[in-house]
């Protein structure tokens, strides 16, 4: 049996354990929360080295992106070389290369049309495949990595803007802990509404999903959410606070989403390469094969 599993620095209680066949092959899909405790999550990632088929980063990107240009986060950097034998991923090439596909195909199939919308992105540097991409479909644009990621309201409505503030800010920020720009541990079960105004001037709210969640307002009725890693217990969030519909660009796989990381193992793992080795083309021929798309949750 192949085994993907997802060490986070998320919270332990949305760990989970699925069993599937893909392309005839055996796999265990696991999520590992170590709480926010990096030497937690260090210990777990060498117990598992050379015993399952690809480890993945969760709760966490080794590398801000922007443009051409990434930017190691040292923490994560240091967590992915605990393993020497197995491949290790954090979802990048999922991000850089399957998301705007599936952006580009819900744009074309008339599912969620871009073209005119308000689009808040929770953070370019995250969503680095798609973040350029919005312009282009013709959407209207409010980049919030300061929002979400530093506290800061203020949103950026040129990608330009951001790769210039990358530029300036990340090899500093880099430095930092993993926690000190995204939820981990139980920050992930902590919310408040103080930047509710970046909510309630989109009609389209994309991102990770806890920082999605991080300042949701009880109110988007009527707004598309276009995230990933949702529980049931999320969407029933997303129902009840009006949501017309929410996509994942992950697959429902019993019952929930798993992260990027999660999927990127499994293509590795099908395409049988090493990370490094993967191309555009490696991603998308695995995914087109698994036969898998968006999965899309209209609550109208």
């Amino acid at each position: 049996m192949r085994r993907v599993v997802s060490v986070s620095l998320g919270s332990s209680h949305r760990d989970h354990t699925a069993r599937l066949t893909l392309l005839g092959e055996e796999f265990e899909l696991q999520r590992v929360g170590a709480d926010g405790d990096a030497a937690k999550a260090a210990a777990i990632i060498r117990e598992l080295d050379g015993q399952v088929d690809c480890i993945g980063l969760g709760g966490m990107d080794r590398y801000l992106v922007a443009g051409s240009r990434r930017w190691e986060i040292r923490q994560v950097g240091r967590l992915a070389r605990q393993a020497t034998r197995t491949p290790v991923v954090d979802g990048g090439g999922y991000k850089r290369y399957i998301e705007p596909y599936l952006f580009r195909q819900l744009h074309e199939q008339g599912i969620v049309n871009f073209t005119g919308k308000r689009v808040l992105l929770c953070a370019a540097v995250d969503r680095f495949g798609v973040a350029p991409l919005l312009p282009e479909l013709g959407a209207e644009v409010c980049y919030g990595d300061l929002v979400f990621a530093l506290g800061l309201p203020i949103g950026i409505r040129r990608y330009g803007t951001i790769r210039l503030l990358a530029r300036l800010l990340l090899p500093g920020l880099a430095w930092l802990p993993m926690s000190a720009l995204y939820p981990t541990g139980e920050k992930q079960r902590e919310a408040d509404s103080r930047f509710a105004h970046f909510y309630q001037w989109a009609e389209i709210i994309a991102g990770d999903f806890h920082f999605v969640r991080r300042h949701l307002p009880q109110d988007i009725k009527g707004k598309v959410v276009i995230t990933n890693t949702t529980t049931a217990k999320d969407v029933d969030t997303f129902r009840e606070r009006g949501a017309a519909m929410m996509v994942t660009t992950t697959p429902e796989v019993q019952g929930r989403s798993f992260a990027t990381n999660v999927n990127e193992g499994v293509l590795v793992t099908l395409a049988g390469k090493h990370p490094d080795e993967m191309t555009g083309e490696d991603y998308l021929n695995v995914y087109c094969a698994l036969g898998w798309g968006a999965r899309v949750v209209d609550f109208t």
